[in-house]
């Protein structure tokens, strides 16, 4: 039975858009979700991991199999707020759209799934293996709540897992990992009229980057689904007097990695290079500060054909099982799990994430309340 009216359940999602957890505060998402589930007897802890930033986690049911849900309770920044129809932070309707910060990614996901776990223990459901809510902290940025639960082994006993990230109808089961690095170049400072006195420190980096250019980008390995790995320098600084020689310079790149040419290979590859130029008496270092591998789970598993199968009412169409362009939590959450794990993307949401004006269908956003509650018990039944 219904526990929340439609209006009340877009409530729920108007309070979270409400609060501004942009990278940070996420703390006052998960105090809000707490609350909530405690008010239908669900308990749910709060995991902080850093100052204001908090994970959370709730379960129903009991038992195995055991299938996670996850989303994330960061959103990223709104932008010049003067370029939004309406304030942001304040869920307003148009035209049967739901708009805000997070309405697409992903507070109307994680909504979604907390809706449905109270509804589904109010039903008494599930009558068989636990359904547990992880939510995490700084997705957007740096994914170390997610990071945390694999760490504290919240994923160790899971056999399942459907993240609510913005999918609309389509299904995916694998992504890319990205790789976020920076090369640090030390020289020596001199008067350009004499550079035999100084040390360039651009120099070895347009090296390492013109090498690393080649090595990445006519690669021959390729996924079948994902495509070729990437690799792009997206930023770069050196100098600040131009007949100075510089003394400094750095360079950040992010790659997207792939099974085939994965996180590891692509940090052999790039040490390789740094210790050549180091080597012909460069002073460069690297520091890879994210690293997030690569997720490729089957594209037909249990758990994907059936969310496909009831979905397809609601989407009016069969529904695609795609790849996913960006990262999401489950490049943690998935360690070590194998490659044949039942593991999809799935939940309401468009295109319009980090954008201005972004926004929900407030029909989907209601249609995925209920295809959870058919999907997440109909799982454990298999």
């Amino acid at each position: 039975m219904a526990v929340f009216s439609d209006a009340q359940k877009v409530q729920i999602l108007s309070d979270l858009v409400a609060i501004h957890s942009v990278n940070d505060n996420e703390a006052a998402v998960a105090t809000y979700l707490q609350q909530l589930l405690a008010e239908h007897e669900i308990d749910a802890q709060l995991l902080p991991v850093t100052a204001g930033r908090t994970n959370l986690i709730a379960e129903i049911g009991s038992g195995h199999p055991v299938l996670a849900v996850s989303g994330h309770m960061d959103v990223v920044s709104p932008g010049d707020v003067a370029q939004w129809q309406s304030d942001p932070f304040e869920l307003t309707e148009r035209n049967g759209q739901l708009y805000g910060r997070g309405a697409a990614d992903m507070k109307s996901g994680l909504a979604a799934l907390v809706i449905s776990l109270i509804e589904l223990h109010a039903a008494g459901q599930p009558q068989h293996g636990t359904i547990r809510l992880m939510a995490t902290i700084a997705e957007e940025v740096g994914e170390t709540g997610s990071r945390a639960f694999y760490d504290q082994g919240a994923m160790n006993d899971v056999d399942a897992l459907l993240i609510g990230e913005p999918t609309g109808y389509n299904l995916f089961s694998a992504h890319k990992g990205s790789m976020d690095v920076r090369l640090t170049s030390q020289g020596q400072a001199a008067h350009s009229s004499m550079p035999e006195l100084g040390a360039n420190a651009i120099d070895p980096l347009l090296a390492i980057l013109t090498q690393a250019n080649q090595v990445f980008r006519h690669t021959d390995k390729e996924n079948a689904l994902l495509g070729k790995l990437a690799f792009n320098t997206t930023i770069f600084h050196g100098g600040n007097q131009v007949n100075s020689i510089p003394e400094r310079a750095t360079a950040e790149m992010n790659v997207r990695t792939i099974p085939e040419f994965d996180n590891a290979a692509v940090r052999a590859e790039l040490t390789q290079l740094i210790a050549h130029q180091n080597q012909a008496g460069a002073q460069v270092t690297m520091d890879i500060y994210m690293d997030q591998w690569p997720v490729q789970e089957p594209q037909d598993n249990p758990l994907s054909n059936l969310a496909a199968k009831l979905g397809e009412p609601f989407a009016g169409q069969p529904i695609p099982k795609l790849p996913l362009p960006a990262v999401t939590d489950a490049s943690n959450l998935l360690k070590d799990k194998g490659h044949q794990f039942p593991f999809i993307v799935f939940g309401p949401g468009n295109q319009t994430a980090h954008q201005v004006d972004e926004h929900v269908d407030r029909q989907m956003f209601l249609d995925f309340i209920t295809l959870y509650q058919q999907l997440l018990p109909g799982y454990l039944k298999l």
